[in-house]
């Protein structure tokens, strides 16, 4: 069994994905390890890990579908839109139920967020989050996101109401951005005291596996590495015979007649084992990443 392909982690609380990705390197004795996607130390949940030639195939997995279950807190702002923040704005918001349902609709869909100050996109050469730890502000610009999937799935009332909520949405979203708009709809602000990653894609944290597990695992983590081709298993997936397995392996532009995909595609061998991932330009498949 190959040390090389997908690992899917449940990151504990107070864990950075750094930490987990440096963990790991020293777990499997290589340093080619990244990831799909930053959980914030607050957060838990499914993060998933790229080893060796598996890591150029990661923005594939961070480009699919994420769901997140979610647990905010109404009334109070906080610098940072969570609970490790420092707190700004505080006055209570009588609101029920059935009044925050009735806000969810207009968040399902394509919607606009400005990203927060804590967010690691750069806008003039410097990340907001550095900017932000000088106590600086910028204005930053909306960007648009899908909402695939937005329901309450809790709540308690007082005069600073706890909701819960599972969303499901595309890459880029920033759920404390969500959570506080949803304060803002409902009249006040709102920041998030918990968060959790279910899924990306179809890859879920039920089959992930924490640190501890890991670090005491007898047989070293290479038996917990997933496949790269069951790490894409989102995408479309093509099996080709021996002949063509060679060229594909070779990076060759192809032909659609002699390759039919349509958009990414994985490319597996007969042995279902991934050779490349490649793409449609034109009337060509055209190599993204080979792998073989």
């Amino acid at each position: 069994m190959s040390s090389e392909g997908f690992l899917l982690v449940d990151k504990a609380s107070g864990w950075t994905s750094h930490d987990v990705v440096a963990k790991v390197r020293g777990l499997a004795g290589m340093k080619k390890v990244g990831h799909a996607g930053t959980l914030d130390p607050m957060a838990t949940g499914l993060l998933v890990l790229g080893l060796g030639r598996a890591t150029r195939l990661l923005r594939f997995v961070q480009g699919f579908p994420k769901e997140y279950h979610a647990r905010a807190q109404l009334g109070v702002a906080t610098d940072t839109l969570d609970a490790e923040g420092t707190e700004i704005e505080r006055a209570p918001l009588l609101v029920d139920r059935a009044a925050v349902e009735a806000e969810l609709p207009r968040f399902r869909g394509e919607i606009e967020q400005v990203p927060p100050m804590v967010s690691a996109i750069k806008i003039g050469g410097q990340r907001l989050y550095e900017l932000a730890r000088k106590g600086e502000e910028i204005d930053r610009q909306p960007r648009q996101v899908e909402i695939y999937e937005l329901e309450l799935t809790g709540f308690e009332p007082g005069e600073y109401p706890f909701v819960e909520f599972r969303v499901v949405c595309s890459s880029g979203t920033y759920i404390r951005t969500l959570a506080d708009d949803i304060g803002r709809a409902m009249g006040g602000r709102a920041h998030l005291v918990g968060l959790r990653r279910a899924r990306i894609g179809s890859l879920h944290v039920d089959g992930a596996h924490t640190t501890e597990a890991l670090v005491e695992a007898d047989l070293g983590i290479r038996p917990y590495v997933m496949a790269s081709s069951a790490g894409l298993a989102d995408l479309a997936q093509i099996t080709v015979d021996e002949e063509l397995g060679k060229r594909i392996s070779h990076g060759s532009v192809l032909s659609v007649s002699d390759l039919p995909i349509d958009g990414h595609t994985a490319v597996l061998d007969v042995g279902g084992n991934l050779l490349a991932v490649y793409g449609t330009r034109g009337h060509d498949a055209r190599p993204e990443v080979v792998v073989a």
